[in-house]
């Protein structure tokens, strides 16, 4: 097993793949069950909404009683000025902090 910086920076790039370029997003953080495996902006080494995020992702899934099968690929927290994007893909969750776009209405 090659443990070279090289290694982890392209283990971390696979990771993270095309989070960089989401519009308005604030930051991200990719996790497992072992923890945080990457991050960045807004998000970077905040461990405490990892942790947050976890549980209300264990707790949307014992709402459903589906046992392993997970009962949604995605969930929005929104708040006024920005919004937290959850995604369970595989063994990992994703994490992205976006500024909200607040649209003026259209008159007619």
């Amino acid at each position: 097993m090659d443990f070279s910086p090289r290694h982890q920076v392209s283990k971390t790039s696979t990771l993270t793949q095309g989070l960089e370029r989401i519009p308005d997003q604030l930051g991200y953080l990719v996790m497992s069950e072992d923890g945080v495996l990457a991050s960045a902006g807004d998000l970077e080494n905040d461990e405490n909404l990892a942790s947050v995020i976890r549980e209300m992702v264990t707790a949307a899934c014992s709402f459903q009683g589906l046992g392993d099968q997970m009962p949604f690929k995605r969930m929005s927290i929104v708040f006024g000025e920005h919004s937290f994007f959850v995604t369970v893909s595989g063994q990992k969750i994703y994490v992205v902090k976006r500024q909200n776009v607040v649209r003026e209405p259209i008159s007619v």
